[in-house]
């Protein structure tokens, strides 16, 4: 199977150990043993602490989403190691030779990427290299438990959604605000690539790494989106 994980930048950053990498690494490389696959490193804790800081000394969007990209690549960097003679890190560069680069090597190593444009988050990313390898599925791993009906913080009548098809996806989405740091939950940009190429997206809450494994076995408890 042809897998592409979104690996929240929050479920890496929230114990910055060796440890916490080494538990996510292990469930990439028993996927890797019969899988094609591919993790997008997201920014987390380290992203935000860092915007902050940009904007409190005046920082524009454009700056303030360059932090957050570099954020990707500290955490796909730190990320690496974990995986051994298996990993293949795609550093920063241009997303058209992001893309050819991935081509080219996916299937021989666990590719291990990042984020590489300013005006997207990590996602998006991960959405336009499923797109690239024509994933079968697409996982977004953060520490969400699913798609809800409205945001489960301001709307407590909100409710958990099983499955959802695209527009319906899209529907909710649209309502989310897209700027620095404030990408809530999935891009916008990353939502219109997986309905344009029907890509099947499984969001779940990934502070359990064996939920990964639970999401490509079809025994997850999150949304899937087909």
């Amino acid at each position: 199977m042809k897998i592409v994980i979104s690996l929240g930048g929050s479920l890496l950053t929230r114990e910055l150990t060796s440890e916490n990498f080494k538990r996510y690494a292990d469930v990439m490389l028993r996927l890797g043993n019969k899988n094609k696959l591919i993790v997008v490193c997201g920014g987390g804790k380290v992203c935000r602490d860092y915007r902050d800081v940009a904007k409190n000394l005046g920082a524009d969007n454009n700056q303030l989403d360059f932090i957050g990209v570099m954020a990707t690549h500290i955490n796909a960097s730190t990320f690496l190691p974990a995986m051994g003679k298996h990993g293949y890190l795609i550093k920063w560069k241009s997303f058209k030779e992001v893309l050819k680069e991935a081509k080219k090597v996916f299937g021989k190593k666990i590719i291990v990427a990042a984020g590489y444009d300013v005006g997207t988050s990590s996602d998006y990313d991960a959405a336009a290299l499923a797109a690239v390898v024509k994933a079968d599925l697409l996982i977004n791993a953060t520490n969400v438990d699913g798609v809800y009906s409205a945001d489960p913080k301001t709307d407590p009548s909100s409710k958990k959604l099983d499955k959802l098809s695209y527009d319906e996806f899209e529907k909710i989405m649209g309502k989310n605000a897209q700027v620095p740091g404030e990408y809530r939950f999935f891009d916008w940009k990353a939502t219109k690539i997986i309905k344009r190429y029907r890509i099947k997206t499984v969001f779940i809450d990934g502070r359990d790494p064996e939920e990964i494994i639970r999401a490509v076995e079809g025994k997850h408890h999150g949304t899937i989106i087909s």
